[in-house]
């Protein structure tokens, strides 16, 4: 069923739409934290300029990555009445 909000429709999120929708960013946050700790890793090494701008750019852009997935996650929460 769809509810009326600020002239626009929006459609009601289920509770198993919720919790679909929790499953998912929890297997984000996995999948991101594996790629967190392989960026850590490789800026650990001997990197040259162009390989060390490219690990920064992957360290930046995950860290940032997982930052949405947190917001995402806690609006999920607020969603499913936490």
């Amino acid at each position: 069923m769809a509810v009326k909000r600020g002239g626009k429709k929006q459609a009601r999120t289920s509770d198993g739409d919720i919790e679909h929708l929790r499953t998912l960013a929890h297997d984000l946050s996995n999948s991101l934290e594996a790629i967190m700790q392989a960026s850590y890793l490789l800026g650990q090494g001997k990197l040259e300029a162009d390989s060390r701008r490219w690990a920064q750019l992957i360290e930046t852009s995950s860290n940032e990555a997982a930052r949405i997935n947190r917001e995402i996650r806690k609006a999920l929460r607020v969603l499913s009445g936490e």
